[in-house]
Protein backbone atom coordinates (compact mmCIF):
# COMPACT_ATOMS: atom_id res chain seq x y z
CA UNK A 1 0.00 0.00 0.00
CA UNK A 2 1.24 3.38 -0.96
CA UNK A 3 2.81 5.55 2.11
CA UNK A 4 2.52 9.12 2.18
CA UNK A 5 5.13 11.65 4.32
CA UNK A 6 6.19 14.84 5.05
CA UNK A 7 7.98 17.46 2.67
CA UNK A 8 10.75 19.14 5.19
CA UNK A 9 13.71 21.39 3.84
CA UNK A 10 13.77 20.11 0.24
CA UNK A 11 13.43 16.26 0.52
CA UNK A 12 10.69 13.95 1.78
CA UNK A 13 11.00 12.92 5.65
CA UNK A 14 8.48 9.85 7.22
CA UNK A 15 7.03 10.78 9.80
CA UNK A 16 7.51 9.52 13.16
CA UNK A 17 4.96 9.82 15.24
CA UNK A 18 3.21 6.50 14.70
CA UNK A 19 0.10 7.61 13.96
CA UNK A 20 -1.32 8.04 10.73
CA UNK A 21 -4.88 7.78 8.52
CA UNK A 22 -6.39 6.21 5.85
CA UNK A 23 -6.47 7.71 2.44
CA UNK A 24 -9.30 6.04 0.07
CA UNK A 25 -10.37 6.39 -3.46
CA UNK A 26 -13.51 7.79 -3.31
CA UNK A 27 -14.73 6.04 -6.10
CA UNK A 28 -14.52 2.51 -5.16
CA UNK A 29 -14.24 3.05 -1.19
CA UNK A 30 -11.12 1.34 -1.44
CA UNK A 31 -8.01 2.52 1.36
CA UNK A 32 -5.69 3.20 -1.47
CA UNK A 33 -2.60 4.68 1.21
CA UNK A 34 -1.56 5.49 4.62
CA UNK A 35 -0.71 9.35 5.76
CA UNK A 36 1.72 9.82 8.19
CA UNK A 37 0.58 12.18 11.17
CA UNK A 38 3.20 14.84 12.45
CA UNK A 39 3.74 15.09 15.91
CA UNK A 40 4.54 17.95 17.17
CA UNK A 41 8.50 17.65 16.89
CA UNK A 42 8.22 17.12 13.23
CA UNK A 43 6.05 20.18 13.29
CA UNK A 44 9.11 22.08 15.07
CA UNK A 45 11.02 20.62 12.51
CA UNK A 46 9.40 22.11 9.27
CA UNK A 47 9.41 25.53 11.52
CA UNK A 48 12.91 25.16 12.00
CA UNK A 49 13.28 24.63 8.28
CA UNK A 50 11.67 27.35 7.11
CA UNK A 51 13.07 29.73 9.72
CA UNK A 52 16.62 28.98 8.80
CA UNK A 53 15.62 29.12 5.16
CA UNK A 54 13.65 32.77 5.53
CA UNK A 55 16.76 35.24 5.31
CA UNK A 56 18.35 33.69 1.95
CA UNK A 57 14.89 34.06 0.38
CA UNK A 58 13.73 36.85 1.70
CA UNK A 59 17.03 38.65 0.68
CA UNK A 60 16.43 36.75 -3.23
CA UNK A 61 15.91 39.60 -5.27
CA UNK A 62 12.52 40.45 -6.96
CA UNK A 63 14.29 39.45 -10.58
CA UNK A 64 15.12 35.90 -9.56
CA UNK A 65 11.80 35.08 -7.51
CA UNK A 66 9.57 36.46 -10.51
CA UNK A 67 12.05 33.59 -12.66
CA UNK A 68 11.02 30.94 -9.77
CA UNK A 69 7.57 31.74 -10.32
CA UNK A 70 7.68 31.52 -13.93
CA UNK A 71 9.21 27.79 -13.43
CA UNK A 72 6.93 27.26 -11.16
CA UNK A 73 3.70 27.95 -13.28
CA UNK A 74 5.69 26.34 -16.52
CA UNK A 75 6.19 23.02 -14.03
CA UNK A 76 2.44 22.44 -13.13
CA UNK A 77 1.11 23.36 -16.35
CA UNK A 78 3.42 20.58 -18.04
CA UNK A 79 2.66 18.34 -15.25
CA UNK A 80 -1.13 19.08 -15.35
CA UNK A 81 -2.54 15.98 -16.46
CA UNK A 82 -0.35 13.60 -13.87
CA UNK A 83 -1.85 16.38 -11.12
CA UNK A 84 -5.03 16.09 -12.41
CA UNK A 85 -4.68 11.95 -12.11
CA UNK A 86 -3.67 12.18 -8.79
CA UNK A 87 -5.98 14.49 -7.77
CA UNK A 88 -9.29 12.53 -9.07
CA UNK A 89 -7.84 9.43 -7.70
CA UNK A 90 -7.73 10.49 -4.10
CA UNK A 91 -10.81 13.15 -4.23
CA UNK A 92 -13.51 11.56 -6.72
CA UNK A 93 -13.77 14.49 -9.03
CA UNK A 94 -13.48 13.60 -12.90
CA UNK A 95 -10.32 14.48 -14.66
CA UNK A 96 -11.77 17.03 -16.53
CA UNK A 97 -12.94 18.88 -13.58
CA UNK A 98 -9.67 18.40 -11.90
CA UNK A 99 -7.79 19.59 -15.04
CA UNK A 100 -10.29 23.20 -14.72
CA UNK A 101 -9.39 23.05 -11.04
CA UNK A 102 -5.62 23.38 -11.82
CA UNK A 103 -5.91 25.88 -14.43
CA UNK A 104 -7.48 27.85 -12.06
CA UNK A 105 -4.96 27.79 -9.27
CA UNK A 106 -2.44 28.26 -12.62
CA UNK A 107 -4.09 32.00 -12.14
CA UNK A 108 -2.80 32.46 -9.02
CA UNK A 109 0.94 31.62 -10.09
CA UNK A 110 0.91 33.57 -13.20
CA UNK A 111 -0.91 37.09 -11.02
CA UNK A 112 2.76 36.20 -8.46
CA UNK A 113 4.79 35.72 -11.63
CA UNK A 114 4.30 39.83 -11.62
CA UNK A 115 5.92 40.25 -7.94
CA UNK A 116 8.26 42.97 -8.78
CA UNK A 117 5.33 45.25 -9.87
CA UNK A 118 3.22 44.25 -6.93
CA UNK A 119 5.55 44.92 -4.02
CA UNK A 120 6.06 48.32 -5.60
CA UNK A 121 5.88 50.95 -3.09
CA UNK A 122 4.92 54.74 -3.14
CA UNK A 123 8.09 57.96 -2.71
CA UNK A 124 7.22 61.41 -2.24
CA UNK A 125 9.69 63.58 -2.73
CA UNK A 126 10.56 66.71 -0.49
CA UNK A 127 7.60 65.77 1.98
CA UNK A 128 8.97 68.47 4.11
CA UNK A 129 12.51 71.01 3.08
CA UNK A 130 14.56 68.27 2.26
CA UNK A 131 13.03 65.45 3.33
CA UNK A 132 11.35 62.34 1.42
CA UNK A 133 9.15 59.90 2.40
CA UNK A 134 8.58 56.37 0.57
CA UNK A 135 7.20 53.13 1.94
CA UNK A 136 8.12 49.72 1.38
CA UNK A 137 6.35 46.17 1.79
CA UNK A 138 8.16 42.98 3.56
CA UNK A 139 7.65 39.74 3.94
CA UNK A 140 5.82 38.61 7.29
CA UNK A 141 8.08 35.82 8.03
CA UNK A 142 7.56 31.91 7.98
CA UNK A 143 3.75 31.43 7.26
CA UNK A 144 1.26 28.47 7.06
CA UNK A 145 -1.28 27.14 5.12
CA UNK A 146 -4.06 24.79 6.15
CA UNK A 147 -6.37 23.91 2.66
CA UNK A 148 -9.50 21.94 2.45
CA UNK A 149 -10.46 18.12 0.97
CA UNK A 150 -12.43 20.07 -2.15
CA UNK A 151 -9.54 21.88 -4.22
CA UNK A 152 -6.29 19.95 -2.82
CA UNK A 153 -4.40 21.74 -5.52
CA UNK A 154 -5.96 25.33 -6.78
CA UNK A 155 -6.08 25.95 -2.63
CA UNK A 156 -2.52 25.46 -1.95
CA UNK A 157 -1.54 27.65 -5.14
CA UNK A 158 -4.32 30.49 -3.92
CA UNK A 159 -2.19 30.33 -1.02
CA UNK A 160 1.51 29.65 -1.60
CA UNK A 161 2.45 31.42 -4.95
CA UNK A 162 1.71 34.64 -3.08
CA UNK A 163 3.62 33.72 0.05
CA UNK A 164 7.03 32.62 -1.08
CA UNK A 165 6.90 35.54 -4.39
CA UNK A 166 6.76 37.94 -1.41
CA UNK A 167 9.55 36.63 0.37
CA UNK A 168 7.93 34.27 2.61
CA UNK A 169 9.05 30.80 3.92
CA UNK A 170 5.96 28.86 3.97
CA UNK A 171 4.48 25.00 5.74
CA UNK A 172 1.83 23.71 3.94
CA UNK A 173 -1.05 21.69 5.97
CA UNK A 174 -3.04 20.17 3.56
CA UNK A 175 -6.47 17.79 3.87
CA UNK A 176 -5.16 14.29 5.05
CA UNK A 177 -8.13 12.77 2.94
CA UNK A 178 -6.10 13.61 -0.04
CA UNK A 179 -2.63 14.73 0.58
CA UNK A 180 -0.71 13.41 -2.23
CA UNK A 181 -0.77 16.49 -4.42
CA UNK A 182 0.42 18.72 -2.38
CA UNK A 183 3.82 16.23 -1.82
CA UNK A 184 4.29 16.38 -5.95
CA UNK A 185 3.93 20.22 -5.94
CA UNK A 186 6.43 20.35 -3.57
CA UNK A 187 9.06 18.41 -5.64
CA UNK A 188 7.62 20.40 -8.75
CA UNK A 189 8.70 23.40 -7.02
CA UNK A 190 12.01 21.86 -5.76
CA UNK A 191 12.60 21.50 -9.23
CA UNK A 192 11.53 25.10 -10.12
CA UNK A 193 14.89 26.54 -7.95
CA UNK A 194 12.82 27.29 -4.56
CA UNK A 195 15.70 27.02 -1.73
CA UNK A 196 15.16 24.26 0.69
CA UNK A 197 13.41 25.21 3.27
CA UNK A 198 11.37 27.71 1.14
CA UNK A 199 8.43 25.56 0.71
CA UNK A 200 6.78 22.80 3.12
CA UNK A 201 4.34 20.07 3.52
CA UNK A 202 3.11 18.49 7.15
CA UNK A 203 0.67 16.04 6.46
CA UNK A 204 -1.46 15.57 9.81
CA UNK A 205 -4.75 16.33 11.58
CA UNK A 206 -5.68 18.90 15.09
CA UNK A 207 -2.29 18.00 16.31
CA UNK A 208 -0.35 19.79 13.63
CA UNK A 209 -3.02 22.29 13.18
CA UNK A 210 -3.01 23.72 16.73
CA UNK A 211 0.79 23.76 17.16
CA UNK A 212 0.57 25.77 13.54
CA UNK A 213 -1.72 28.00 15.61
CA UNK A 214 0.26 28.26 18.92
CA UNK A 215 3.84 27.91 17.47
CA UNK A 216 5.53 31.51 18.22
CA UNK A 217 8.04 31.35 14.73
CA UNK A 218 4.75 31.10 12.89
CA UNK A 219 3.65 34.81 11.89
CA UNK A 220 0.00 33.97 10.04
CA UNK A 221 -1.86 31.62 8.98
CA UNK A 222 -4.38 30.85 6.24
CA UNK A 223 -7.34 28.69 5.93
CA UNK A 224 -9.87 27.37 4.31
CA UNK A 225 -13.04 24.76 5.00
CA UNK A 226 -15.91 24.97 7.13
CA UNK A 227 -17.31 28.04 9.17
CA UNK A 228 -16.69 26.31 12.83
CA UNK A 229 -13.35 25.73 12.12
CA UNK A 230 -12.50 28.67 10.32
CA UNK A 231 -14.01 30.46 13.60
CA UNK A 232 -11.46 28.31 15.73
CA UNK A 233 -8.65 29.08 13.59
CA UNK A 234 -9.20 32.96 14.02
CA UNK A 235 -9.64 32.70 16.93
CA UNK A 236 -6.99 30.85 17.89
CA UNK A 237 -4.40 31.86 15.94
CA UNK A 238 -5.05 35.63 16.93
CA UNK A 239 -5.41 34.93 20.26
CA UNK A 240 -1.29 33.75 19.78
CA UNK A 241 -0.80 36.83 18.15
CA UNK A 242 -0.75 35.80 14.25
CA UNK A 243 -2.44 37.37 11.04
CA UNK A 244 -5.19 35.08 10.11
CA UNK A 245 -7.26 34.81 6.81
CA UNK A 246 -9.77 32.44 7.66
CA UNK A 247 -12.80 31.46 4.94
CA UNK A 248 -15.43 29.50 6.38
CA UNK A 249 -18.37 27.87 4.47
CA UNK A 250 -21.15 29.04 2.73
CA UNK A 251 -24.87 29.28 1.62
CA UNK A 252 -24.95 30.50 -1.98
CA UNK A 253 -27.99 31.74 -3.54
CA UNK A 254 -28.92 32.27 -6.96
CA UNK A 255 -32.32 34.12 -7.42
CA UNK A 256 -33.50 33.98 -10.76
CA UNK A 257 -36.16 36.81 -12.21
CA UNK A 258 -39.20 36.29 -13.91
CA UNK A 259 -38.20 38.14 -17.03
CA UNK A 260 -34.77 35.71 -17.16
CA UNK A 261 -34.25 33.43 -19.62
CA UNK A 262 -35.38 30.13 -18.12
CA UNK A 263 -33.02 27.56 -20.21
CA UNK A 264 -29.84 29.60 -19.19
CA UNK A 265 -30.69 29.76 -15.89
CA UNK A 266 -31.35 25.97 -15.61
CA UNK A 267 -28.30 25.14 -17.32
CA UNK A 268 -26.57 27.35 -14.75
CA UNK A 269 -28.12 25.92 -11.93
CA UNK A 270 -27.41 22.32 -12.91
CA UNK A 271 -23.69 23.14 -13.67
CA UNK A 272 -23.24 25.24 -10.34
CA UNK A 273 -25.55 23.38 -7.77
CA UNK A 274 -24.03 19.77 -9.13
CA UNK A 275 -20.10 19.90 -10.35
CA UNK A 276 -17.63 18.91 -8.12
CA UNK A 277 -20.82 16.76 -6.19
CA UNK A 278 -21.57 20.11 -5.04
CA UNK A 279 -18.31 20.07 -2.77
CA UNK A 280 -17.27 23.30 -3.50
CA UNK A 281 -17.76 26.80 -1.27
CA UNK A 282 -19.04 28.45 -4.29
CA UNK A 283 -21.38 25.58 -5.76
CA UNK A 284 -24.84 27.13 -6.11
CA UNK A 285 -27.35 25.49 -3.02
CA UNK A 286 -30.30 27.63 -2.88
CA UNK A 287 -32.49 28.25 -5.77
CA UNK A 288 -34.63 31.33 -5.21
CA UNK A 289 -37.45 30.87 -8.12
CA UNK A 290 -39.76 33.80 -8.40
CA UNK A 291 -43.55 32.33 -8.28
CA UNK A 292 -44.55 32.92 -11.26
CA UNK A 293 -41.67 31.13 -12.78
CA UNK A 294 -40.80 28.77 -10.64
CA UNK A 295 -43.00 25.59 -11.44
CA UNK A 296 -40.87 26.46 -14.89
CA UNK A 297 -37.92 26.33 -13.98
CA UNK A 298 -37.89 23.71 -11.65
CA UNK A 299 -38.87 21.65 -14.49
CA UNK A 300 -36.81 22.78 -16.64
CA UNK A 301 -33.77 21.50 -14.33
CA UNK A 302 -35.48 18.82 -12.96
CA UNK A 303 -35.23 17.21 -16.78
CA UNK A 304 -31.64 18.29 -17.14
CA UNK A 305 -30.45 15.72 -14.44
CA UNK A 306 -30.98 12.62 -16.23
CA UNK A 307 -28.83 13.36 -18.58
CA UNK A 308 -25.91 13.45 -16.07
CA UNK A 309 -23.57 11.03 -16.12
CA UNK A 310 -22.16 9.66 -12.37
CA UNK A 311 -19.57 7.46 -11.97
CA UNK A 312 -15.52 6.50 -11.31
CA UNK A 313 -13.30 9.28 -12.90
CA UNK A 314 -11.57 6.67 -14.65
CA UNK A 315 -14.66 6.21 -17.34
CA UNK A 316 -14.47 9.72 -19.20
CA UNK A 317 -17.60 9.91 -20.40
CA UNK A 318 -18.86 10.55 -16.67
CA UNK A 319 -19.49 14.28 -15.48
CA UNK A 320 -19.59 13.73 -11.48
CA UNK A 321 -17.89 11.81 -9.23
CA UNK A 322 -18.47 10.25 -5.81
CA UNK A 323 -18.24 12.41 -2.45
CA UNK A 324 -15.01 12.27 -0.59
CA UNK A 325 -15.90 9.40 2.28
CA UNK A 326 -18.67 7.07 3.45
CA UNK A 327 -19.01 9.28 6.50
CA UNK A 328 -19.61 12.69 4.47
CA UNK A 329 -21.87 10.83 1.64
CA UNK A 330 -24.30 9.56 4.75
CA UNK A 331 -24.61 12.72 5.65
CA UNK A 332 -25.76 14.29 2.47
CA UNK A 333 -28.19 11.80 2.73
CA UNK A 334 -29.69 12.41 5.67
CA UNK A 335 -30.74 16.02 4.48
CA UNK A 336 -32.68 14.18 1.72
CA UNK A 337 -34.09 11.94 4.53
CA UNK A 338 -35.47 14.26 6.66
CA UNK A 339 -36.53 16.76 4.44
CA UNK A 340 -40.07 15.35 4.52
CA UNK A 341 -40.50 15.71 8.41
CA UNK A 342 -39.14 19.33 7.85
CA UNK A 343 -42.35 19.88 5.20
CA UNK A 344 -40.08 19.96 2.32
CA UNK A 345 -40.42 17.86 -0.78
CA UNK A 346 -37.67 15.56 -2.57
CA UNK A 347 -38.29 15.92 -6.38
CA UNK A 348 -35.47 14.39 -7.40
CA UNK A 349 -33.77 11.61 -4.75
CA UNK A 350 -30.41 10.96 -5.45
CA UNK A 351 -29.89 8.44 -2.92
CA UNK A 352 -31.54 5.76 -5.88
CA UNK A 353 -29.36 3.98 -9.02
CA UNK A 354 -26.30 4.77 -7.75
CA UNK A 355 -22.86 3.04 -8.32
CA UNK A 356 -22.26 -0.31 -6.26
CA UNK A 357 -19.48 0.69 -5.31
CA UNK A 358 -18.16 4.13 -3.72
CA UNK A 359 -19.03 6.96 -2.10
CA UNK A 360 -21.89 8.07 -4.65
CA UNK A 361 -25.25 10.54 -4.14
CA UNK A 362 -26.71 11.53 -7.62
CA UNK A 363 -28.44 14.97 -8.49
CA UNK A 364 -31.32 16.03 -6.01
CA UNK A 365 -33.59 18.52 -5.77
CA UNK A 366 -35.72 19.35 -2.44
CA UNK A 367 -38.73 21.79 -3.33
CA UNK A 368 -40.74 23.87 -0.84
CA UNK A 369 -37.52 24.44 1.23
CA UNK A 370 -38.05 27.48 4.03
CA UNK A 371 -35.53 29.28 6.45
CA UNK A 372 -35.45 27.00 9.88
CA UNK A 373 -35.37 24.04 8.02
CA UNK A 374 -31.62 22.07 8.19
CA UNK A 375 -31.28 21.83 4.52
CA UNK A 376 -32.11 25.29 4.31
CA UNK A 377 -29.93 26.62 7.67
CA UNK A 378 -26.60 23.88 7.43
CA UNK A 379 -24.18 23.69 4.47
CA UNK A 380 -24.61 20.33 3.03
CA UNK A 381 -21.78 20.40 0.78
CA UNK A 382 -22.95 17.74 -1.55
CA UNK A 383 -25.57 17.69 -4.95
CA UNK A 384 -28.60 19.06 -3.36
CA UNK A 385 -30.31 21.62 -4.47
CA UNK A 386 -33.11 23.57 -2.41
CA UNK A 387 -35.83 25.17 -3.96
CA UNK A 388 -37.29 28.27 -2.42
CA UNK A 389 -40.23 30.02 -4.08
CA UNK A 390 -40.09 34.06 -3.22
CA UNK A 391 -43.37 36.13 -4.36
CA UNK A 392 -40.31 39.27 -5.76
CA UNK A 393 -37.05 40.30 -5.71
CA UNK A 394 -37.64 41.91 -2.34
CA UNK A 395 -38.24 39.07 -0.45
CA UNK A 396 -35.42 37.17 -2.21
CA UNK A 397 -32.66 39.89 -1.25
CA UNK A 398 -34.14 40.17 2.13
CA UNK A 399 -33.23 36.09 2.35
CA UNK A 400 -30.00 36.33 0.81
CA UNK A 401 -29.54 39.04 3.21
CA UNK A 402 -30.24 37.69 6.54
CA UNK A 403 -28.70 34.45 5.78
CA UNK A 404 -25.99 33.80 8.12
CA UNK A 405 -23.36 32.73 5.23
CA UNK A 406 -22.12 35.75 2.54
CA UNK A 407 -20.31 33.85 0.33
CA UNK A 408 -21.57 34.20 -2.82
CA UNK A 409 -25.04 34.83 -4.68
CA UNK A 410 -26.06 34.94 -8.22
CA UNK A 411 -28.65 36.57 -10.38
CA UNK A 412 -30.53 35.50 -13.36
CA UNK A 413 -32.07 38.59 -15.20
CA UNK A 414 -32.20 40.65 -18.46
CA UNK A 415 -33.00 44.20 -16.32
CA UNK A 416 -29.73 46.08 -16.12
CA UNK A 417 -31.01 48.85 -13.46
CA UNK A 418 -32.51 45.55 -11.40
CA UNK A 419 -28.85 44.06 -11.51
CA UNK A 420 -27.13 46.72 -10.54
CA UNK A 421 -29.76 47.24 -7.52
CA UNK A 422 -28.92 43.67 -6.79
CA UNK A 423 -25.12 44.23 -6.66
CA UNK A 424 -25.50 46.77 -4.45
CA UNK A 425 -28.25 45.69 -2.14
CA UNK A 426 -26.80 42.03 -0.81
CA UNK A 427 -24.60 41.60 2.15
CA UNK A 428 -22.42 39.22 0.22
CA UNK A 429 -18.76 39.26 -1.11
CA UNK A 430 -18.55 37.75 -4.14
CA UNK A 431 -21.53 38.43 -6.94
CA UNK A 432 -22.70 37.34 -10.25
CA UNK A 433 -25.13 38.90 -12.92
CA UNK A 434 -25.90 36.20 -14.87
CA UNK A 435 -22.95 34.01 -13.85
CA UNK A 436 -23.56 31.43 -11.30
CA UNK A 437 -20.35 31.03 -9.82
CA UNK A 438 -18.49 34.37 -9.41
CA UNK A 439 -15.08 33.14 -8.35
CA UNK A 440 -13.02 36.14 -9.12
CA UNK A 441 -10.15 36.01 -11.29
CA UNK A 442 -6.97 36.03 -9.63
CA UNK A 443 -5.97 39.43 -10.02
CA UNK A 444 -9.02 40.22 -7.81
CA UNK A 445 -9.83 38.71 -4.84
CA UNK A 446 -11.61 35.84 -3.27
CA UNK A 447 -13.72 35.95 0.06
CA UNK A 448 -17.26 36.24 1.82
CA UNK A 449 -19.21 38.24 3.96
CA UNK A 450 -20.60 37.50 7.68
CA UNK A 451 -19.84 33.95 8.19
CA UNK A 452 -18.00 32.82 5.18
CA UNK A 453 -14.81 34.80 6.24
CA UNK A 454 -13.37 35.46 9.83
CA UNK A 455 -10.26 38.13 9.40
CA UNK A 456 -9.56 41.13 7.30
CA UNK A 457 -8.38 40.18 4.30
CA UNK A 458 -9.62 38.16 1.35
CA UNK A 459 -7.85 35.14 -0.68
CA UNK A 460 -5.63 36.07 -3.45
CA UNK A 461 -5.14 38.89 -5.80
CA UNK A 462 -4.32 42.48 -4.26
CA UNK A 463 -5.42 41.60 -0.76
CA UNK A 464 -3.28 37.83 -1.12
CA UNK A 465 0.22 40.17 -1.62
CA UNK A 466 -0.84 42.40 1.15
CA UNK A 467 -1.99 39.72 3.35
CA UNK A 468 1.36 38.03 3.59
CA UNK A 469 3.22 41.62 3.61
CA UNK A 470 3.35 44.50 6.43
CA UNK A 471 4.14 48.04 5.20
CA UNK A 472 6.91 49.88 5.85
CA UNK A 473 7.50 54.10 6.03
CA UNK A 474 10.87 55.55 5.41
CA UNK A 475 11.20 59.06 6.13
CA UNK A 476 14.69 60.19 5.34
CA UNK A 477 16.76 63.24 5.46
CA UNK A 478 20.22 64.12 3.68
CA UNK A 479 20.32 67.81 4.96
CA UNK A 480 23.45 70.11 4.40
CA UNK A 481 25.31 69.34 7.42
CA UNK A 482 25.70 73.50 7.95
CA UNK A 483 22.37 73.82 8.06
CA UNK A 484 21.89 71.14 11.31
CA UNK A 485 20.89 72.21 14.73
CA UNK A 486 19.39 70.97 18.04
CA UNK A 487 15.18 71.62 17.99
CA UNK A 488 13.10 69.80 20.74
CA UNK A 489 9.90 71.10 19.26
CA UNK A 490 7.53 68.08 17.51
CA UNK A 491 8.43 68.09 14.04
CA UNK A 492 6.35 69.91 11.46
CA UNK A 493 6.42 69.69 7.88
CA UNK A 494 6.10 73.72 7.12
Amino acid sequence: MNHISHWINGALVAGTSGRSGAVFNPATGVQSSTVDFASVQEIDAAVAAATAALPGWRATNLSRRAEIMFNIRNLVQSNRNEIATMLSAEHGKVVTDALGEIARGLENIEFACGIPHLLKGSYSEQAATGVDVYSIRQPLGVVAGITPFNFPAMVPMWMFASAIACGNTFILKPSEKDPSVALFLAELLKQAGVPDGVFNVINGDKVAVDRLLEHPDVAAVSFVGSTPIAKYIYETGTKNGKRVQALGGAKNHMLVLPDADLDMAADAAVSAAYGSAGERCMAISVLLAVDSVADALIKKVQERIPAITVGPASDSKNEMGPLITAEHRDKVAGYLAGAAAEGATVVVDGRTNVPADGFFIRPSIIDGVKPGMRCYDEEIFGPVLNVVRVKSYAEGVALINDNQFGNGVALFTRDGGVAREFQFDVSVGMVGINVPIPVPVSYYSFGGWKNSLFGDHHMYGPEGINFFTRSKVVTSRWPDPRTSSVDLGFPQNR
